[in-house]
C-alpha cells in the first residue's frame, strides 16, 4: 500500500510518501510545496493545488492522509490555514483517492508512542522508522508521519475487517455523566 501524507500550510505544504506491507516500511518520497508568498491568495493555493498534483501523479499512492490543522490566535491565518487544509484533501480526492485526516496528537503516538511529543522527537523517529531516507524540511517529517499513522491504523482495520471486532465499538460502555465512569476500562 502506497501513502501519501501531507501537512498543510499556506507557505510550506509538506508531502512524504511510503509503501506499507504489513509493518515493513519503505520511503519513496519527500519534500516541501512552497508557495510564493508575495502572490496573491488564488495564486498561492493554485500553487500548492498544483504541486500536490505533481506528487499524487509521480508516486501514483492508494491512500493520502492529511493532518488536522488546530485553529491558532490569529483568525486570519487560521482562515488561511484552512483553505491550505482544504487544497490538501481536495487535490488527493480529485484524482481518486481516499483521503483520511489526523489529529497532531494521534499522528505523534502513532509515530512516537506519546501524544505530547515534539517536533525534533516526531522527526528523529521518522528517520529511525524509514532507514536511509533524508528528510527534506521538518515540514516534510511531519508529512511522513501522516503516512506511517495512516499505514498503522489503516493496518489495524484491515485486521477487524478479516474477522475480529472493532474493540472500540463493541466495549461495554456504563452510562456516562457527572461522577459515572465509563465502563471497559480507564484512559
Amino acid at each position: 500500500m502506497r501513502v501519501l501524507g501531507l501537512d498543510p500550510g499556506l507557505r510550506n505544504t509538506g508531502w512524504g510518501v511510503i509503501e506499507a506491507d504489513g509493518n515493513h516500511l519503505r520511503h519513496l518520497g519527500n519534500g516541501v510545496v512552497v508557495s510564493d508568498a508575495k502572490a496573491d491568495l488564488a495564486e498561492r493555493l493554485l500553487q500548492l493545488h498544483r504541486g500536490i498534483a505533481e506528487v499524487v501523479e509521480s508516486y501514483a499512492p492508494d491512500f493520502a492522509a492529511v493532518e488536522v490543522t488546530l485553529a491558532n490566535k490569529n483568525p486570519s491565518s487560521t482562515l488561511k490555514l484552512g483553505m491550505a487544509r482544504g487544497i490538501a484533501l481536495l487535490t488527493p480526492a480529485l484524482a481518486g483517492l481516499p483521503v483520511a485526516e489526523y489529529l497532531p496528537m494521534i499522528v505523534k503516538k502513532a509515530v512516537v508512542g506519546t501524544g505530547h511529543a515534539d517536533k525534533k522527537q516526531v522527526e528523529m523517529m521518522v528517520g529511525r522508522l524509514l532507514p536511509g531516507c533524508a528528510i527534506a524540511a521538518p515540514d516534510a517529517a511531519d508529512a511522513l508521519a501522516v503516512a506511517i499513522c495512516h499505514s498503522h491504523h489503516h493496518a489495524t482495520g484491515r485486521r477487524w475487517a478479516a474477522g475480529s471486532e472493532d474493540p472500540l465499538k463493541t466495549a461495554p460502555r456504563a452510562a456516562s455523566g457527572p461522577g459515572r465512569a465509563v465502563s471497559g476500562g480507564s484512559l
